[in-house]
């Protein structure tokens, strides 16, 4: 069984001016997806700034985050790491605080070869008993989950089931589909590309995008399942814009923004990401207001 059909949102990690979790407003945000009918929560990747959180943050965020959902969907800890035991114990510990799966990054910086990422990942998946989703986004790592790759660790390891495939090529991941023959749940990790990865059996995406319309994007989605591709590909097309200001700067910090303008909570980020520039701004404002959203 699928950890989760349809659209997880990565969720943004509200701060306050002075850098410190928003608890209240995490909260908020949960509520306001589960009424929105977002289909399961990634917390603490790439878009919840988990990279500037101390270890003790990143875990209390995944708790609280799962204490708000209350089990009412799934919700998915971000523990990668570029140090596997690192990547290990934190993966414990989001079992332990009751995560219903794992997003697991591939090593950053440092990178590994394909054989260093098989015994990467197996390491990780090996300590837990909760399921796995692989993430490959080279465009951040500078590394590469080969299809091949992917389809021998799900072949191998029983809890790792998935991957969120954020490569932007196309080409690979068709390959991934040919090789894998169903064997392994292929998220979208790219909010341009939702239905053509659902074209290629694809279960879902992890969106950025799903914290200003959480609805569409599960409806995108619900839509192409249920048969009715050209009204998936209709809101897929009215999104493009808005997808595309979203990453007219490093994510999170247009989403951020977003959310701000949205009046959902604060745009703050922690350093090294900065405020967005003027320009980005306007681009943002002038998204949102196209596609019907009213700012706060």
């Amino acid at each position: 069984m699928s950890i989760f059909t349809g659209s997880a949102v990565a969720l943004v990690t509200p701060f306050k001016e002075d850098g410190a979790v928003d608890y209240g407003k995490l909260k908020e945000l949960v509520e306001y997806h589960v009424a929105n009918e977002t289909d399961a929560i990634v917390i603490c990747g790439t878009t919840g700034e988990a990279s500037t959180m101390t270890e003790e943050e990143h875990m209390e965020v995944i708790r609280k985050c799962i204490e708000y959902v209350n089990k009412r969907i799934p919700v998915i800890a971000g523990t990668g790491s570029n140090c596997t035991q690192t990547a290990i114990e934190l993966s414990v510990e989001a079992e332990k605080a009751g995560a219903d799966a794992l997003l697991v990054v591939t090593p950053y910086y440092n990178k590994a070869t394909q054989n260093g990422l098989i015994q990467h990942y197996t390491a990780i998946a090996e300590a837990v008993n909760i399921p796995i989703i692989m993430y490959n986004v080279p465009g951040r790592t500078g590394c590469n989950i080969q299809p091949a790759t992917a389809v021998a660790l799900a072949k191998k390891v029983k809890n790792i089931v998935a991957i969120k495939e954020a490569s932007g090529n196309i080409s690979q991941v068709v390959k991934l589909a040919q090789l894998a023959d169903g064997c392994i749940d292929i998220y979208s990790g790219n909010d341009d590309q939702v239905v053509p990865l659902l074209a290629l059996g694809g279960k879902g995406v992890i969106s950025v995008t799903a914290n200003i319309i959480p609805k569409d994007v599960h409806d995108m989605v619900q839509k192409y399942l249920d048969g009715d591709v050209a009204g998936s590909l209709a809101l897929q097309l009215k999104a493009i814009d808005l997808c595309d200001a979203m990453f007219c700067e490093v994510n999170p910090i247009p989403v951020k923004k977003a959310v701000e303008l949205a009046g959902l909570c604060g745009g703050y980020v922690r350093m090294p990401m900065t405020e967005a520039e003027p320009a980005s701004v306007e681009k943002i404002k002038k998204a949102m207001t196209n596609y019907g959203l009213k700012l706060a």
